[in-house]
């Protein structure tokens, strides 16, 4: 079969909806400054769909950063991939400032968060197919795809149960012994979708009975978890314990970019051996001095991340006295689950943007299992309690209409004819 006609008779789980969805429900045009309140299709919308965790986005701080640096130097600075001529101080500053921040030896740049975790676990993993990898069944798709890159046998364990992990321990070692390799396992510190924290505490006093390497994929947890926001695993206090963190500047540091740390070792064998990098241009000057900036905010304002968790216990306590399903969720990320039909889930999403104002992400499969489906909100130090509290009554409303069957229709409503601005 030719490759295009098998595009064309098959769009993919995500691209069946494409024709009733397109530029509404899936890609949608925000306008206006970052922040809880912007537009959509010609209105002013309540937003809980960006990962602006501490409201960085669009502090004024931050974007004085990013003029001047963008103003000094240009997107373009500088050339090149890191090892060959991208390399400058400001990089180098921002790797020793942030492997301090989360309490490890040394930390390399990475330019995207996806890409980097895909190519971590590449780089981490025997070429010849020697190591074993065990892994949350509910890792984020970053994970999986970085695992598909290697050669090595993998094995998933029930999320967060640890009779689970230790079976898979057992098995992953007596196959790591035979093959002569290793074992690395992969979770999540806060998991992106459920809000669920990973049991890092429990992992890592498995550490007592197996051997192997610990990788964190922390992207929620930088700048939300633990007392300064180093993480997750300073949550646990186990960040010791943690052989390589990983984290990204897409959520709490409202950026780009992504980082990884670990003992100096293993940090210079990834900078001297990770493809995506070795091969990519190095981050450009703006970014990294915006995110030294960025750094430098969270460290002196726990205030900023002090009212994020305010935000979240309001949001989430309140929608669970009005009887709406959270799930596992103990972070920030609230979702919220339904067991409906595809064209209910839309008739409520398109209610909530047009009759309520409040625009939030609507997730289903391939993202989240098949049969679930959940409006995920994103709670940010820039909300106010007046934002949670309107959201809350248009969601106890929404939840009348839901038990009376109201939007249970079997058919998807008609999007209005998308306004340009």
């Amino acid at each position: 079969m030719d490759i295009f006609e098998r595009m064309k008779r098959d769009a993919g789980p995500l691209g069946q909806y494409q024709k009733i969805a397109e530029g509404y429900f899936m890609f949608p045009n925000l306008k206006g400054e970052l922040g809880p309140h912007m537009r959509f299709n010609g209105r002013e919308v309540l937003v809980w769909s960006l990962n602006n965790y501490l409201g960085l986005a669009n502090h004024p701080e931050v974007r004085k950063a990013d003029a001047e640096a963008c103003e000094k130097y240009g997107m373009a600075y500088p050339m090149g991939a890191r090892a060959m001529s991208g390399q400058t101080k400001y990089h180098r500053q921002l790797e020793e400032e942030l492997a301090a921040f989360v309490n490890k030896p040394s930390c390399y740049l990475l330019n995207f968060g996806y890409q980097g975790m895909n190519s971590i676990i590449d780089c981490l993993c025997d070429k010849r197919g020697r190591d074993v990898i065990v892994y949350d069944a509910e890792a984020h798709a970053c994970i999986i795809d970085g695992m598909r890159m290697t050669n090595c046998k993998r094995f998933s364990y029930i999320h967060n149960d640890m009779a689970s992990l230790e079976k898979r321990l057992v098995n992953a070692t007596r196959l790591a012994n035979e093959q002569g390799g290793g074992v690395l396992v992969i979770t999540e510190g806060v998991f992106g979708m459920t809000g669920a924290i990973g049991n890092l505490k429990g992992i890592t006093d498995l550490k007592e009975k197996y051997n192997f390497r610990l990788l964190v994929d922390d992207a929620h947890g930088i700048g939300t978890m633990g007392k300064t926001g180093a993480g997750t695993g300073e949550y646990f206090g186990v960040q010791d314990k943690i052989d390589v963190y990983f984290g990204t500047f897409a959520k709490s540091f409202a950026g780009i970019g992504a980082f990884v740390a670990s003992e100096k070792t293993i940090i210079d064998y990834l900078k001297y051996n990770m493809r995506s990098q070795i091969y990519a241009k190095s981050l450009p000057m703006p970014m990294t001095i915006g995110a030294l900036k960025r750094l430098d905010l969270i460290r002196k304002h726990p205030e900023y991340k002090d009212k994020l968790w305010e935000n979240v216990h309001a949001l989430q306590s309140g929608l669970k006295e009005r009887g709406f399903n959270l799930g596992r969720t103990e972070s920030c990320v609230t979702p919220v689950y339904f067991k409906s039909s595809v064209s209910e889930a839309t008739n409520m999403a398109y209610a909530l943007r047009e009759e309520f104002n409040i625009f939030c992400s609507v997730v289903l499969y391939p993202v989240i299992p098949k049969g679930e489906i959940i409006f995920r909100l994103i709670p940010t130090a820039a909300h106010s309690l007046d934002d949670v509290n309107y959201t809350l009554d248009c969601f106890g409303k929404l939840k009348d209409k839901l038990d009376s069957g109201y939007y249970d229709t079997g058919e998807v409503v008609k999007i209005p004819e998308l306004i340009e601005e």
